[in-house]
């Protein structure tokens, strides 16, 4: 079972289109979709739900007003003001220390976990698909992304699939670390623009720091030349293989507005390409 973790520097650079069309490409395998803060391959493999589970993260402070005594010793230690003065918690405000639980004389104060979002393991024409929805201003995406890798890979052991294909997150944050846990290959989707080429190597280096093998792809090279041969520079100077250039294709965003993967939406050069980039990860 190989796993290959499809990750960016930065957004926008053609991440998710690649991943959707290793999806159709690919045999035996099971998809994961780690950008759990603004997921969105499911809306290329059109995912039927086949299970629901609540994701629970974090504590919020409750206070019990029939035990509560007004004493107002949880007000003056709330260093975030989430208390109010009728000893109601503001939730969003409550940062789950649990310090006024402790001081509390009479155990009016008592901390929940809070539902922090949900995911979700769905059927697809393409095979089993994991995916997840962190809720909004909510914390630990990390810890998401880890508990849906992890039924991937269940779900992989089980059925004795080849492939876990995921498409991380942008960045460096700690759902990226999460995607790259354990992974055979990272394949790093870049773009010939500054920003592309700085967060290209921030991201390699983070890989790299956690000894996962890196391979690099350079989407829409044609739109600069001139940076997509600084990036091959950078590449060669890191010992980082560059496996494709993939150039700008307007059959991309129609294949997007049609909700199907690239290679399956056409057969023009940018799906004849990604198609051997996948066999070139399979040599």
């Amino acid at each position: 079972m190989k796993q290959i973790v499809i990750i960016s520097g930065k957004g926008g650079t053609g991440k998710t289109v690649i991943s959707a069309s290793f999806a159709a490409l690919a045999k035996n395998k099971v998809m994961v979709d780690c950008d759990v803060d603004a997921a969105d391959l499911h809306l290329l493999l059109r995912p039927v739900i086949k299970e629901r589970n609540e994701f629970r993260s974090g504590m919020t402070a409750r206070i019990d007003k029939g035990l509560c005594q007004e004493c107002g010793r949880c007000i003056a230690v709330c260093r975030f003001k989430a208390i109010t003065d009728d000893f109601t918690v503001d939730p969003i405000s409550c940062e789950g220390c649990a310090l006024c639980s402790y001081i509390c004389p009479a155990a009016a104060i008592r901390m929940e976990e809070n539902i922090s979002g949900e995911w979700f393991v769905s059927k697809t024409q393409y095979g089993p698909f994991v995916h997840a929805k962190l809720g909004i201003a909510e914390e630990n995406s990390g810890k998401l992304v880890a508990k849906i890798r992890q039924a991937a890979k269940e779900i992989a052991e089980k059925d004795g699939l080849d492939y876990i294909i995921v498409d991380g997150s942008p960045g460096i944050g700690c759902p990226v670390i999460a995607s790259l846990a354990n992974a055979d290959l990272a394949l790093i989707v870049t773009e010939p623009t500054l920003s592309g080429i700085h967060d290209m190597e921030r991201v390699a280096d983070l890989a790299r720091h956690f000894g996962v093998h890196t391979k690099v792809v350079i989407n829409k090279y044609d739109i600069n030349l001139e940076n997509a041969r600084g990036i091959k520079k950078i590449c060669q100077q890191r010992n980082i293989e560059v496996l494709a250039e993939l150039p700008f294709s307007e059959d991309v965003p129609h294949s997007i507005v049609n909700g199907m993967p690239v290679v399956e939406f056409c057969n023009s050069q940018i799906a004849k390409d990604i198609i051997d980039l996948w066999g070139k990860l399979n040599d």
